[in-house]
């Protein structure tokens, strides 16, 4: 895993020490704890008659390679948001999500760690274009599903989608409660 130089406060070199029960880095001048915190992601499994809408991706990292659409939460943006944002950036598509299928920490390139909140998704309008990072698009049945996917949360969330359609458990639903407000499927835009 590639380290940090120095401090983004100070500017001291940045050392190896046990801090809080781990290994941590530390600035050899202001003690300040240089933390390698997970960036917040969302993404959406789009489901259409059964079938998930995955994204060829046309950047690095794994530059080809099948992914679920999403991406990084901007600043003060819900993960709903988010990912409703990013399917219509990556697809044309204007979803609304339906249940919180999971949350899973992975990495973006090789030491970026990240927090990826999935949502099973409907949707509402739109026509399915390649955008913004996607070179392509496909619609996968779970049986169907490709080999190479680009993220380690691709096959954990493709997993439990799999097992909440053999009903081995529920995604948690959506409801009017939750934040966010989204039109229903065949609404206006």
């Amino acid at each position: 895993m590639s380290r940090d130089a120095f401090c983004p406060r100070c500017g001291g070199s940045l050392v190896q020490r046990y801090v809080e029960k781990r290994e941590r880095q530390v600035c050899s001048r202001c003690g300040r704890i240089h933390y390698k915190n997970a960036r917040p992601c969302a993404c959406a499994l789009v489901i259409r008659g059964g079938r998930v809408l995955l994204v060829r991706r046309a950047i690095e990292p794994f530059y080809g390679y099948w992914d679920i659409p999403g991406g990084f939460l901007e600043a003060e943006e819900h993960p709903a948001d988010c990912a409703v944002r990013e399917i219509e950036e990556e697809t044309g598509l204007h979803i609304r999500p339906t249940a919180l299928l999971g949350i899973y920490v992975d990495t973006y390139g090789e030491d970026e760690y990240t927090l990826n909140v999935h949502y099973l998704a409907e949707v509402v309008s739109g026509e399915p274009r390649p955008a913004s990072d996607a070179a392509e698009l496909a619609w996968f049945a779970p049986h169907e599903l490709p080999a190479d996917l680009a993220f380690h949360s691709d096959y954990q969330a493709l997993e439990d989608w799999q097992r909440a359609m053999r009903g081995e458990f529920t995604p948690m639903a959506l409801t009017s409660e939750n934040p966010g407000e989204y039109p229903e499927p065949g609404g206006a835009d």
